[in-house]
């Protein structure tokens, strides 16, 4: 299959115009310029016209979607999620939990191994129970809990290798062990819903944490004389720290002073999102808790508790665009980055997160106005673009 369009964001760079080659599920060439042959509409070829192709988001964190949530354990939502945030253009998603208790942790972590062997999920991010008391935000705070080296144990076990990463309050009691103990596993440690100060995250970083969760929300806030974890985790080069850009989370002047601080590679863009992303405003549920929806803003009922987000990743990275400071190309480079490179990284994705060579054909097709009008998935039309595509190279009637 050939693709031609007018942008192409490809590993290297912009192409403009730019053409890519399909094979097996997998990009097998990208280019500038002419393509390497003429477009045969019988092999699947398609020009795009002046569309921009970008890779396929990953979300590295995520609680549902489309009225379906991972924290359920059950398989029906967690497939009514994915296929929510495909159409979105998230084509590599982790499956995202909150704090349970001990069984209904075990049983749970079992069945999104089981969808993560499928392939429907790229596998588990565990938010709890190892969380702090003082920064739950929307976690069940009687299930909160130090990490006991055996729970880990059992948890590890159930996941078998498909727990991709933990999140968890390094200032708890054995919290440093955990850090080392959930590294050991294979999986990444994360640091968040934290009340630690400048010196324990530091500390959590030294021991192997290399994320920070929803970087300012649910964490000690930065004071002039106590930094806190925010600082912690933003200045070391070793974390890559996740920002919620969702217009509720963090004001757009956070999003511009990270990026900035942290450089191309350190900013992974998250959703955060829970099952009423894409839905409509109503009653919903985030693991034990009840959530409110109004005006498109998740709040744990009765309270002013912002509990996930109700975004999609398209609208993550039109916002960080809109919200960049930046000529336009730019904030889409920087924005690619942010949604599909770095966060693969992070977690060590090695077959997606790039347009290059060898990697799956994961793309996104957007408008100029950066709505989605395509999504592929290793080599497949997820949603196949409008048809009436303006050629590249010519002039729209």
């Amino acid at each position: 299959m050939l693709l031609t369009a007018a942008t192409v964001i490809a590993h290297d760079g912009l192409l403009q115009p730019g053409w890519i080659q399909i094979d097996g599920g997998r990009v097998t060439a990208a280019g500038a310029g002419p393509p390497p042959r003429a477009p045969n509409p019988d092999l699947g070829d398609q020009d795009l016209g002046d569309r921009i192709v970008v890779p396929g988001f990953v979300d590295m964190h995520g609680h549902g979607g489309g009225g379906g949530a991972f924290p359920t354990g059950e398989a029906d939502q967690a497939r009514a999620a994915v296929e929510l945030h495909r159409r979105h253009g998230t084509t590599t998603s982790i499956a995202s939990l909150v704090t349970a208790g001990p069984a209904e942790l075990l049983r749970i972590v079992g069945v999104m191994a089981e969808l993560t062997d499928d392939g429907l999920i790229a596998g588990t991010h565990l938010e709890g129970p190892w969380l702090s008391n003082e920064r739950p935000g929307a976690h069940e705070q009687p299930q909160l809990r130090d990490p006991d080296p055996a729970e880990l144990d059992r948890v590890f076990t159930a996941g078998r290798g498909t727990i991709r990463m933990v999140t968890l309050a390094p200032e708890r009691t054995g919290g440093l062990d955990a850090v080392r103990n959930v590294v050991a596993a294979g999986a990444v440690a994360a640091v968040g819903h934290t009340d630690a100060t400048y010196d324990e995250a530091k500390a959590a970083v030294d021991a192997g944490a290399t994320v920070g969760t929803h970087l300012f929300n649910a964490m000690r806030p930065v004071h002039h004389r106590e930094p806190g974890p925010v600082i912690a985790l933003l200045e070391d080069p070793r974390v890559t720290v996740e920002l919620i850009t969702d217009g509720v989370h963090l004001h757009p002047a956070l999003y511009r002073d990270v990026s900035h601080v942290a450089g191309p590679d350190r900013v992974a863009l998250v959703t955060d999102a829970m099952a009423a992303a894409g839905m409509a405003d109503g009653a919903y549920r985030l693991g034990a808790l009840d959530v409110t929806v109004a005006d498109g803003v998740a709040r744990l009922t009765g309270s002013d508790t912002i509990a996930g987000s109700t975004a999609t990743m398209d609208q993550i990275f039109r916002y960080a665009v809109q919200h960049s400071g930046l000529p336009f190309l730019d904030g889409v480079l920087a924005a690619v980055r942010q949604t599909s490179a770095n966060p693969a990284a992070a977690l060590a994705l090695t077959d997606v997160g790039r347009l290059a060579p060898g990697l799956w054909a994961d793309l996104v097709m957007l408008d100029t106005d950066l709505t989605v009008d395509g999504v592929m998935r290793r080599g497949s039309w997820i949603t196949a673009p409008v048809a009436g595509a303006v050629p590249v190279g010519s002039t729209a009637p």
